[in-house]
């Protein structure tokens, strides 16, 4: 990774790096498909403790995450192999896709009010949580997305406050309904805090 590189486009290419494990694993190829997986597998476990964390250094530090913002990269790695999926919904909030998945689990919409409301030493807790109900309802999400608004929080109680107002307000905006003879579109449109799109790998 180049060290002249900024942070947004680190993220970038962290992102992408990510989501090329999708795609790997998709590709019908059965060594990098293997090889995907068991990386995958290693995310996952990084969730399991400090030890088991040890095994997605190699994954994230490799794409040199601020040293202010490490925890929420490996936190992003570990949530998108417990929900890996293409690049589909750029700019999608975590708030729209919990908007969807509650028209079709409005059980849902519970985890998504306390995800709203708990402490930021919670959150991953709950992010983890409402992840894998996001997969459960097969429900896409822009992971460069979170990790800009993960990041954004970081400075002060009142940056937290304003995305998750942010999320609030997407997963409560009335959907727009196709005309008659007009074809819906599976991708949002961005909010003005939507951050740039990642280049499909």
């Amino acid at each position: 990774m180049d060290s002249n590189f900024t942070v947004v486009q680190r993220r970038e290419a962290f992102i992408r790096h990510l989501y090329r494990l999708h795609y790997a694993v998709t590709s019908g190829n059965p060594h990098l498909s293997g090889e995907a997986r068991q990386t995958l597998a290693r995310l996952r476990r990084s969730f399991a403790g400090q030890q088991q964390e040890v095994e997605a250094y190699d994954v994230v530090f490799p794409h040199e995450p601020p040293l202010r913002e490490q925890d929420l990269w490996l936190l992003v790695a570990g949530l998108f192999a417990l929900h890996p999926h293409g690049n589909t919904v750029r700019g999608r909030s975590l708030g729209t896709a919990m908007q969807e998945l509650v028209e079709k689990r409005p059980s849902a919409a519970r985890r998504f009010t306390q995800l709203l409301s708990v402490e930021p030493a919670a959150m991953p807790h709950y992010l983890r949580q409402a992840v894998q109900l996001l997969r459960s309802a097969d429900v896409s999400i822009d992971y460069l997305r979170l990790l800009n608004d993960l990041a954004a929080m970081r400075p002060s109680r009142e940056e937290t406050h304003r995305i998750r107002l942010n999320w609030a307000r997407d997963y409560h905006k009335p959907k727009r309904r196709p005309r008659a003879g007009q074809t819906s579109t599976t991708e949002p449109e961005p909010t003005a805090d939507a951050t740039a799109e990642p280049i499909d790998a």
